[in-house]
């Protein structure tokens, strides 16, 4: 099986979200993208899919983001190699399709589809 892969994205789970965008803003000239629901995507002018996700330490959150072109193929693979899955399959209000599983080494990994 072959996964399309777009984009790979750290998410970064704090105390402080406004310290740590100040600190990515300030270090790297980021830009601030806030979401409703409390996410903040802190982007790259050059390179818009070049992003940190921060969110509250109270948000349900994985490791990193893996962006992928078919979430349900991603999923599929992962229940027939008996991945641990920690949070179901799930289309979210916010246009989103996503599953996080975990990693060998413990990491929780958000796969996600955006809704056409």
């Amino acid at each position: 099986m072959t996964t399309d892969v777009r984009r790979i994205v750290p998410d970064l789970s704090t105390e402080d979200p406004e310290q740590t965008i100040d600190f990515y803003t300030g270090l790297l000239a980021l830009d601030v993208h806030r979401d409703p629901s409390g996410v903040t995507f802190l982007v790259s002018r050059a390179n818009p899919t070049a992003q940190i996700i921060v969110l509250p330490a109270s948000s349900p959150t994985a490791d990193f983001s893996i962006e992928v072109a078919d979430v349900d193929a991603a999923h599929e693979a992962a229940v027939r190699r008996g991945d641990q899955i920690v949070y179901e399959l799930r289309d979210e209000p916010w246009g989103v399709r996503r599953f996080f599983v975990r990693d060998p080494n413990g990491h929780t990994v958000n796969i996600v589809s955006h809704r056409s």
